[in-house]
């Protein structure tokens, strides 16, 4: 897929589910349950034991269209690189990495940075992103978003961090074009209920459809 319809897809999906995982397995059993429940975005972070294996067999089991795989937490251009040939179709940082910036460009692979300031937001401009992670957005909260909008109305912001069920629909109305979430989406797996994790998927994605008046 390419990048451009990457990116329109995760902007049309509203929410990116942020996979943390004890193994590789129950990271499995989680993307699984949270794409059932119609999260269509999926960030497997390198935190995860196997992550890039689990990215690989992912790409090969579901399509673009069924679902976005992506990684997540990541740190340099070695690791772009190896999740991109593992079948990747997006990298999330926690940081803005120049170097990580341009492999991505190279590649044309979708690439959502991490910023805290306004300095870094429009570094990552000049470099072409076309989404930026507003990261740990717990540390701000969601009127960050409309103040980052205010110099930067171009700058599409995804908070990732802090991100609830409770607090969702206030960072979509703020100006979020997206938001990452994972500790609350994915707290059913820690007693092996996947079932609610499959219902928080679904909860998640009603809260930004209702946001954004759908």
């Amino acid at each position: 897929m390419k990048k451009s319809q990457v990116i329109k897809q995760i902007l049309d999906a509203g929410v990116v589910a942020v996979i943390r995982a004890e193994s590789k397995k129950q990271g499995i059993k989680i993307i699984d349950a949270v794409i059932k429940g119609g999260i269509k975005a999926i960030e497997i972070t390198m935190t995860v034991p196997g992550a890039i294996d689990i990215i690989k067999e992912l790409s090969e089991r579901y399509n673009a269209e069924e679902a976005l795989i992506g990684a997540g937490t990541v740190l340099d251009p070695e690791t772009a690189r190896a999740c991109m040939l593992a079948g990747a179709d997006f990298i999330v940082s926690p940081n803005l990495n120049v170097d990580t910036l341009k492999i991505c460009n190279r590649y044309a692979v979708a690439v959502v940075p991490g910023i805290m300031t306004v300095k870094e937001a429009i570094e990552a401009l000049e470099y072409g992103v076309d989404i930026i992670k507003v990261f740990p957005g717990n540390a701000f909260g969601p009127s960050i978003i409309s103040s980052f909008n205010g110099p930067l109305p171009q700058a599409n912001l995804m908070p990732t961090g802090g991100v609830s069920l409770s607090n969702v629909e206030d960072w979509i109305k703020a100006g979020a074009v997206a938001v990452g979430t994972g500790g609350e989406l994915t707290k059913g797996a820690k007693t092996g209920d996947y079932e609610a994790v499959k219902e928080m998927a679904a909860k998640f994605v009603a809260k930004v459809n209702s946001a954004r008046g759908l």
